[in-house]
């Protein structure tokens, strides 16, 4: 990984542990919306990630997804409850209206995608269910595709109904379209599903390489019959396990990454891999963690127990482990 990746990492995690701490990710998690405007601000304003994947023409850095990666993993590491995912990865990639990218690159504007959805298009109206949409009941946007055309709707203008999620840091909603106004904008979602896989799929690294930090340390610490478990042969065999897990998803989900920035036609066979792959790693390292752990581990005031349910959910956020296995095989001709 470049120097400026590293710096990047840095940055993103130093600022996290500041702004958003374990005690604002709880807090966050007991609002209704799950969302702080000044901390989504603060990442537009003083970092510029919100526009990291933005066109420098619209205000934004014109990176690619081995920046985005960078960032996904840094705040699925801290369960940072934002909507980095809806707007800064799936919405800039879905766009091309330079209204909308600028709003997204300065914060200003929190939007989404529709990626799984029984939408019609009647002129300029949209009517339909999109039963799951991650961040629906907060997007002032909501981006669609319906009729072979992509269509931008106001989120006030969506009868919106949020779901009570296993993980408390990440809501989705169901928004019901009944023709609905909807502007035709200049955009295209063909490759949003795979660039939403890598992006998650860096992001459950960053979970995954939290609970090998705190299973480890934790070893170290807790003594049992006279002796640091972690010098037990048991313990230590999980460990090594979870490292090599956690590393070979880090692998897949950056090599992901670079092919989705220089070999875009090689990507769903990469972002397949990556999305099977790092979420089977990450729900593994969250369970691995809570038994080296033992009891604390599942207790509230203990934060494995948060990183279990995050490990969870998004192993089924936008299809299962084994539906992408699926793909992959067809993808590779098997």
């Amino acid at each position: 990984m470049s120097d400026e990746l590293d710096d990047l990492r840095a940055t993103v995690r130093a600022f996290l542990a500041e702004a958003c701490p374990p005690t604002a990710v709880r807090r966050l998690m007991a609002d209704p919306a799950a969302h702080d405007a000044a901390l989504w601000r603060r990442l537009a304003g003083e970092l510029g990630l919100t526009g990291l994947a933005v066109p420098e023409e619209h205000g934004g850095a014109g990176c690619g997804l081995g920046e985005l990666a960078v960032v996904c993993e840094e705040l699925g590491r801290a369960l940072t409850p934002v909507p980095y995912l809806a707007t800064a990865v799936l919405a800039a990639h879905a766009v091309r209206d330079g209204h909308l990218l600028a709003g997204i690159a300065d914060g200003s504007l929190i939007a989404t995608v529709v990626l799984d959805g029984d939408l019609t298009a009647n002129g300029d109206r949209l009517t339909g269910t999109a039963p799951y949409v991650l961040d629906g009941h907060l997007a002032d946007v909501i981006v669609c595709a319906a009729g072979g055309r992509v269509y931008a709707v106001r989120g006030a203008d969506v009868a919106r109904t949020p779901y009570v999620t296993l993980d408390q840091t990440r809501r989705l909603a169901r928004l019901r379209f009944d023709r609905t106004p909807a502007e035709p904008i200049d955009g295209d979602v063909t490759r949003l599903r795979d660039i939403a896989l890598t992006a998650l799929a860096a992001e459950q690294v960053g979970g995954a390489q939290w609970c090998l930090e705190t299973a480890v340390e934790y070893a170290k610490t807790r003594v049992q019959f006279g002796r640091p478990i972690g010098s037990f042969q048991a313990i230590k065999h999980k460990l090594a396990d979870v490292l090599l897990r956690v590393e070979s998803a880090r692998s897949a989900a950056y090599e992901a990454a670079r092919v989705a920035d220089h070999e875009p036609e090689s990507l769903p066979v990469y972002a397949a891999l990556a999305a099977s792959y790092c979420a089977e790693a990450h729900l593994h390292a969250a369970g691995e963690t809570i038994q080296v752990l033992g009891g604390i581990g599942v207790t509230w005031e203990h934060d494995a127990q948060l990183h279990f349910k995050r490990a969870t959910a998004s192993a089924r956020l936008f299809g299962s482990p084994e539906s992408h296995r699926a793909r992959l095989a067809a993808a590779v001709g098997l």
